[in-house]
């Protein structure tokens, strides 16, 4: 039996599932889980900064069954997965796991815990990975010098670097995306899981909801984390410094235990 770890990725998606499902695939490494992504690039991307030992390029989880075996097993981040086709895959494996129902959206790799250099960021903006549209840059058009860093997305066009040179102070390059987000006091994101994984480091990050995006409203409630409706940059940021001035108290992330579900798989593999 083999442990199957698939995680929706793409120059659309960017790569929230991806972090959450290296994550997983970390706390589950006994097992030598296979991490399937829609992506190549996102697959080398979690082999080289999350210590990923295993992936494979699949364009959709529908073709699992083309990799997989009869009675394997299967963890998922992906919302494209109908009830008919999760009938499906429950008929074809022992057993299936959804990260967001049997685990949670929090779980958080333990690199993020790890001693934080000696580099300190104040603040920092990541839009995100993708940005597919440039709607960064239309929002920062026109806009003042602000003394504030960007962290480049994964996803970003070749070369658009150039776009935010007027706009922010400097440009972190996405390969620095682990040691930035592990030592940035106050991180501006577009992305939710970027904000857990803040929140899971110790510091205080304000969500920026994307009018591309959709968020899950009861995570942010639960942690009490602040947000921002995308608008243009100058607001953006204007509001951003306001919600540091009086900072809210975050609700604590708790490592999610993988005891029970390392059983279940255990039991699977040994019987």
């Amino acid at each position: 039996m083999q442990l199957y770890i698939y995680a929706k990725s793409g120059h659309n998606f960017g790569l929230d599932c991806v972090r959450r499902s290296a994550a997983v695939a970390f706390l589950l490494k006994e097992f030598n889980p296979i991490l399937c992504t829609s992506d190549f690039r996102a697959g080398a991307y979690a082999k080289e900064y999350l210590e990923v030992k295993k992936y494979i390029p699949i364009d959709v989880i529908s073709n699992l069954s083309n990799i997989m075996q009869k009675g394997d097993i299967l963890i998922y981040d992906s919302n494209e997965v109908s009830q008919t086709l999760l009938n499906e895959i429950k008929k074809y494996c022992s057993k299936v796991y959804k990260v967001g129902d049997d685990i949670p959206y929090e779980v958080i790799h333990p690199l993020f815990l790890e001693k934080k250099s000696n580099q300190s960021i104040e603040k920092l903006f990541f839009y995100g990975d993708d940005d597919y549209n440039q709607n960064l840059f239309k929002i920062s058009q026109d806009s003042l010098k602000h003394d504030l860093p960007l962290l480049f997305g994964h996803y970003f066009f070749l070369g658009s670097e150039k776009n935010y040179i007027n706009s922010f102070s400097k440009i972190y390059d996405e390969e620095e995306y682990l040691e930035c987000i592990k030592n940035t006091k106050y991180l501006l994101t577009g992305s939710l899981n970027t904000v857990l994984e803040s929140i899971f480091c110790g510091n205080s990050p304000v969500l920026l909801k994307r009018n591309d995006k959709e968020y899950d409203e009861n995570t942010i409630k639960k942690y009490n984390i602040p947000y921002i409706q995308e608008k243009s940059l100058d607001k953006l940021i204007l509001e951003f410094n306001n919600i540091i001035l009086n900072y809210p108290t975050l609700a604590t992330i708790k490592p999610f235990n993988f005891d029970k579900i390392s059983s279940e798989i255990q039991n699977i593999i040994t019987t």
